[in-house]
């Protein structure tokens, strides 16, 4: 282990999780690195690839990328979890129509918190752990405060 440089708390320099970096192309710009990561029916993670933004990526990029990724092998995608970057359901659904689209529920929580002031963020998120925590829909539902509606209704 290794102790962060700002504070005595221990790091682990292999987990480390960087999103921005500074790229030299001509000029040193700071640009995203998306990555892609999977996990498998066998519990196997794997990254299937690191790419640098530059910006501009819409649907056409996500389009280039996930082709990449599926002329590699990727076959078959049961759910892809995203940060809420626009044109990627647009793209999963021409590659892997039957794939699910879901948002990471961190960014859902960051996204939300533009409706309230900055002093509740941790009473809000506090709140919410049991909710996004829950073993199923309807014990989040429950924790949230409201019934789940009867099968059928």
């Amino acid at each position: 282990m290794i102790a962060n440089r700002r504070s005595n708390v221990p790091s682990r320099p292999d987990h480390e999780i960087v999103d921005r970096t500074k790229i030299r192309d001509g000029a040193v710009a700071n640009r995203p690195i998306y990555v892609a990561l999977t996990v498998t029916v066998e519990s196997r993670r794997d990254i299937l690839g690191l790419w640098a933004g530059d910006g501009g990526e819409g649907a056409k990029h996500w389009m280039h990328i996930l082709t990449e990724i599926k002329n590699r092998g990727v076959n078959d995608v049961l759910m892809l979890v995203c940060d809420g970057l626009k044109g990627l359901p647009d793209a999963v659904e021409t590659v892997w129509p039957r794939t699910t689209v879901q948002t990471c529920v961190v960014h859902l929580l960051r996204n939300s918190f533009c409706y309230a002031a900055r002093q509740d963020w941790d009473k809000i998120t506090k709140l919410l752990k049991p909710v996004y925590t829950a073993a199923t829909e309807e014990a989040a539902l429950e924790r949230f405060g409201r019934r789940p509606e009867p099968a059928g209704t």
